[in-house]
């Protein structure tokens, strides 16, 4: 079993599943189909992501997740710069937003299976200084909408519907009914 990404969440994520795995990140160019919406974009992402590392490696099989952050039709990616996650988590506050991950399962037969989860997440008020200390930490630099529920922005938190593991960037427990009986 392979998983296609270099996230350090997906792999401890996926150690809940299956704890013999080899971790080889596709290096591909990423295209989000134009119009896409953000459940589309998430599952042609996990599955562009997989496709790459299958044609590598026959016979094994391979899984490939993608997260996006979305607010207001918006998809909100990582942030390029402090500016920007302050500005996404300004747009988050005090709101309700949804996470989706899409992931791509592509079996050693060479039957697929690709999903897309999502999970809502409402955070409190944030004031600019709450903002700037989040930001301050380097946390929300490297996720999807500037915020990671497992870290320090679990404190943004008020509360979720769906998936918690959804919003950490695999969605565990569909990921596992989709592989049972298959590893």
């Amino acid at each position: 079993m392979i998983l296609a990404s270099q996230s350090p969440r997906r792999r401890e994520l996926l150690a809940f599943i299956e704890p013999e795995f080899r971790v080889i990140p596709a290096a591909g160019e990423e295209h989000i189909p134009e119009g896409a919406s953000p459940e589309q974009a998430v599952l042609a992402l996990s599955r562009q992501k997989a496709e790459e590392i299958a044609a590598q490696y026959k016979n094994e099989i391979i899984i490939a997740a993608d997260t996006v952050v979305t607010i207001d039709r918006k998809i909100l990616g990582k942030p390029h710069s402090e500016t920007e996650a302050a500005e996404m988590l300004s747009t988050l506050s005090g709101r309700v937003h949804s996470v989706f991950t899409g992931v791509c399962v592509i079996f050693a037969d060479g039957s697929a299976e690709n999903f897309a989860e999502e999970t809502k997440v409402e955070f409190y008020p944030l004031t600019a200084e709450e903002i700037s200390a989040y930001i301050a930490t380097g946390d929300p630099m490297d996720k999807a909408g500037a915020y990671g529920i497992q870290e320090k922005g679990a404190a943004n938190v008020k509360g979720i519907v769906g998936d918690f593991y959804n919003v950490m960037g695999l969605p565990v427990g569909r990921l596992a009914r989709v592989l049972r009986g298959r590893i």
